[in-house]
């Protein structure tokens, strides 16, 4: 059986790379899958088995390869979008968590305690960090990343190699998950900023009736006591609004592999 399928990639090796280009630009973009703490070689062999697996079940139509190397080119070229699309849908949710715990770190005074995220391999702020750690363990523990495999293996049956067309509906999906980003990261600290803002206008108001207080230093602790306590309180419904934001980007995937089909 193993000699069946080498043989099938040596005659099929055109396929094999398409596949083996989409597969290798999901996992390398794909949250979890994408984090630095995972070495090369253990993505490389990641991505080669999943192409292995599943480049015989791949039906390409006649015709679809064109007889030039410019033109496998293109098709190659292509199939790194694919995986560049269905990625940003994922990334943009993760982004809006991002985004969220840096306007409260900076809102809390810490935006000069940056550490190293090792997934990244960027510098963040500590609440950014911790905010993206909690929804990379519940992304984990819902089996996210089974969904993200499930999908990775019906975008072959949904979107065949060299079919990419962009449209109107794609872009659509895009902004509407950009719009989504946004909404994520208010939804999840509006609630500490409007505390830290009331905090702010009452250390002004205090300022102004006991001028003999150092409010400037006071303020340091106060802030990062109230963010920090508020922060745990809002990790009660983290959950039900990440999932709801996350359940919208699974499902949009499909929906924009049709849009990309044309």
């Amino acid at each position: 059986m193993e000699y069946d399928v080498v043989a099938w990639i040596l005659a099929h090796y055109q396929v094999f790379v398409l596949v083996l280009v989409r597969i290798s630009t999901i996992l390398f973009m794909m949250p979890v899958f994408n984090s630095r703490t995972i070495a090369m070689p253990v993505k490389a062999a990641m991505a080669l088995m999943l192409s292995w697996m599943v480049a015989p079940l791949i039906h390409v139509a006649d015709g679809t390869f064109p007889s030039t190397s410019f033109g496998f080119f293109l098709i190659v070229l292509q199939e790194v979008l694919t995986g560049l699309i269905l990625s940003l849908f994922l990334r943009m949710i993760f982004a809006g968590l991002q985004i969220a715990g840096q306007m409260v770190g900076v809102q809390m005074g810490l935006s000069v305690a940056n550490i190293m995220d090792p997934q990244t391999g960027v510098q963040s702020v500590i609440v950014s960090q911790f905010a993206y750690m909690i929804a990379l363990l519940l992304f984990l523990v819902a089996n996210g990343h089974h969904a993200i495999l499930k999908i990775l293996f019906e975008s072959f049956e949904i979107l065949p190699p060299g079919k990419l067309i962009f449209t109107r509906p794609l872009y659509e999906m895009v902004m509407t998950m950009g719009h989504e980003m946004f909404v994520l990261s208010i939804k999840l600290m509006a609630p500490v900023m409007a505390i830290l803002f009331l905090s702010q206008v009452a250390l002004g108001i205090l300022a102004k009736l006991v001028p003999q207080i150092n409010m400037l230093i006071v303020s340091f602790s106060i802030n990062v006591a109230l963010g920090l306590f508020f922060f745990g309180l809002t990790l009660q419904f983290f959950w039900p609004v990440l999932s709801r934001s996350l359940d919208k980007a699974v499902k949009l995937m499909p929906l924009a592999l049709k849009a990309m089909g044309g």
